[in-house]
């Protein structure tokens, strides 16, 4: 009984074939073949590569922003803007692009891309929220960071995604699913995640949002006592 080639019954068979042929000198090859190759290649570097970019980015947020649950989340928020982009794309693809699927390159690849973007826009918008709070105040320098940063960062990304865009429409199938899935993530991750969730999650969570930094510590007593730090009290006496 023959098998289609991109089935998984031919598939399975070419596994038998390997088993039965063992360590020797004979290959198992063909269209089949190589498929199954491909897809367990990529398949083996996504459980290789995304653990070791997720632990070099979180040791530099860390070392960036001297804290531990700032890391944690913005690393959550990069993963979560990905996922989204993955799924809302592989949609497109099917019941719109009329593509199969989603090729079996195009989520490392796609990851790569969008972590390394994010996690940009994160160190930008962070950096300049940890300097407006040592300034101000938790609340007000969270607010203050995202009003200076919002701007640029929201050009940015509309920018970088038009570009991403324009691989939509090439012939080559890898490069197009390419720029679809960057140009969705790059505009879940500048109007949803820099923009609503990393604001909303610093400012529900206070002063733990920077556990265990300088950051934390310098709030506990003006926090138990409910009154302002030095930093806070220029900027309410400027708006009296």
């Amino acid at each position: 009984m023959k098998n289609a080639p991109d089935s998984e019954a031919a598939k399975r068979t070419v596994d038998a074939l390997r088993d039965a042929v063992g360590p020797s000198d004979a290959l198992v090859g063909g269209t089949t073949a190589q498929t199954l190759d491909t897809q367990r290649a990529a398949d083996r570097d996504l459980r290789t590569v995304i653990p070791i970019v997720l632990l070099v980015v979180f040791a530099v947020l860390v070392w960036l922003l001297r804290a531990i649950v700032a890391p944690l989340l913005l690393l959550a928020t990069v993963v979560l803007s990905f996922l989204g982009a993955l799924g809302a794309s592989n949609l497109l693809f099917e019941h719109v692009l009329g593509y199969a699927g989603v090729d079996w390159s195009i989520p490392l690849m796609g990851f790569v891309f969008l972590v390394a973007l994010g996690i940009d826009y994160n160190i930008f918008l962070m950096h300049r929220v940890k300097e407006e709070i040592a300034r101000l105040g938790h609340k007000q320098g969270v607010l203050e960071g995202l009003t200076s940063t919002g701007g640029v960062i929201t050009s940015a990304g509309i920018v970088l995604a038009a570009t991403f865009a324009v691989f939509a429409g090439l012939p080559l199938v890898t490069m197009a699913q390419m720029g679809v899935l960057v140009g969705i993530g790059v505009l879940l991750d500048t109007f949803l995640v820099r923009t609503v969730l990393v604001p909303a999650l610093a400012l529900d969570l206070g002063r733990w949002f920077w556990w265990p930094g300088a950051l934390f510590k310098r709030r506990d007593r003006a926090e138990l006592h409910g009154q302002p730090t030095p930093e806070e009290e220029p900027a309410r006496a400027g708006v009296r």
